[in-house]
């Protein structure tokens, strides 16, 4: 067998977490190899989006915030996905299906120009590998896979096997796979896991009226109904978490009957619901892992987390892990330590674990609370939502920490003071 060949950092998965990672080490000196079992090409990602977006609108957008804008900025790719697609919406309607409660932010009260982008999974996918192919020091292996990973030597060094036969030496490997994570199996990290009771289903939809480049929450007991903007005035991508049996019924309905059924469900709030696009549903499950860290490891993105996805937050938490996994590395290298080492990655972990914790627990309590069809809960929420509706600069508040314009988010994501 030949000499295993040495790099600094391998990150397994070239999605959005493990791509801003790489673009935000781009000029760190680090020798970066990005592994990918699919079969993709980098270097045509721009006119693969091209060629899709002739198909019409990818089903899976992400809510992206300020913080996560700023992120993908110094990334290197905001400007690129600013001449692809994206939709800036200015308000968020948010309201109890099965009582009165109901809240409305408006950036307006904020003074900003908007409260986040949606965005196309894909349109942010296709700018970051774009981005990341054209860097000297990332190379790209794909349709490849890890088959073993050492446990670390002295140096907090991982010898890896692909299932090509070639080996790495590598001084840390970074999962960003996915949350069935092979990479943080392999390094035998477990997990806290349970079921939602929940799947969702996501598409398209066309509405009679103006999407009014607001995001639309109803929340129902079986579950949230979330619309959000897209750039052409009538469409909107919907999230409708439900029940198993709930999600199955909606899945075989015909495409005029699901219309009547999200219209109804939606109260009307856009008119008619005229046409939806193709379809798709998968379960909800939460997922957070014991450790981020080991010596020469670190799990970042759905790899360490997944989230119900009522709120959106799902890609910004994991954009705030590359960041703050990227500071880590980049102090340790400026201050000369081990940056692998378990003590050092440990920063990144003790930034990112709490915080990722206390959002799947407010994630949580949100579902349960809305769940519940007893009638004290039932008020406690109504007229809690109606309070706070009231109270503007504690409403305010709470979506400046949304946005990461407030509280602890890393310094990679943090907008620069504006004069």
């Amino acid at each position: 067998m030949s000499q295993p060949i040495e790099t600094d950092l391998v990150i397994v998965g070239a999605g959005m977490v493990g791509l801003t990672l790489a673009a935000l080490l781009a000029e760190s000196g680090l020798k970066i190899r990005i592994l990918e079992s699919r079969n993709v090409d980098p270097q045509q990602a721009l006119a693969w989006e091209l060629s899709q977006r002739a198909t019409g609108y990818d089903s899976r957008v992400s809510a992206l915030t300020v913080a996560s804008q700023q992120v993908l900025r110094v990334a290197g790719v905001w400007d690129q996905i600013q001449q692809m697609r994206l939709m800036p919406y200015r308000a968020m309607d948010v309201w109890d299906g099965e009582g009165t409660g109901q809240i409305r932010f408006d950036c307006t009260e904020l003074h900003e120009p908007c409260l986040g982008h949606i965005v196309e999974n894909r349109v942010t996918q296709s700018a970051l590998s774009q981005q990341v192919a054209g860097q000297k020091n990332v190379e790209f292996s794909t349709g490849v896979e890890i088959t073993e990973l050492s446990e670390a030597d002295a140096e907090s060094r991982r010898l890896l096997t692909l299932n090509n036969g070639e080996q790495l030496q590598v001084r840390c490997v970074v999962a960003a796979d996915g949350a069935l994570s092979n990479t943080r199996r392999l390094a035998g990290i477990g997990m806290w896991e349970w079921d939602y009771g929940h799947h969702a289903i996501v598409t398209t939809i066309t509405t009679e009226q103006s999407n009014k480049a607001t995001c639309w929450q109803r929340f129902t007991d079986d579950g949230p109904l979330a619309f959000l903007p897209l750039p052409e005035d009538n469409l909107s991508s919907i999230v409708w978490s439900t029940s198993p049996d709930h999600a199955k019924a909606l899945m075989g309905l015909d495409d005029a009957a699901f219309c009547q059924a999200v219209e109804q469900a939606f109260e009307s709030r856009l008119g008619k619901v005229l046409h939806t696009d193709q379809r798709f549903v998968f379960p909800l499950r939460q997922r957070h892992a014991r450790q981020y860290v080991k010596p020469g490891f670190a799990a970042i993105g759905d790899a360490a987390h997944t989230i119900h996805p009522l709120a959106g937050q799902g890609v910004n938490l994991g954009l705030m892990d590359a960041a703050a996994l990227a500071e880590t590395l980049l102090d340790g290298l400026e201050k000369g330590v081990q940056w692998n080492a378990e003590f050092h990655l440990r920063r990144f972990q003790r930034a990112r674990q709490s915080e990722n914790l206390q959002m799947a627990a407010t994630m949580e309590g949100f579902k349960q609370l809305f769940n519940s069809t007893e009638p004290l809960a039932r008020l406690l929420r109504n007229s809690g939502m109606s309070l706070m509706n009231s109270l503007s600069p504690v409403k305010n508040h709470l979506v400046q920490q949304a946005m990461g314009l407030s509280g602890n988010v890393p310094r990679l994501a943090r907008r620069p003071i504006r004069d």
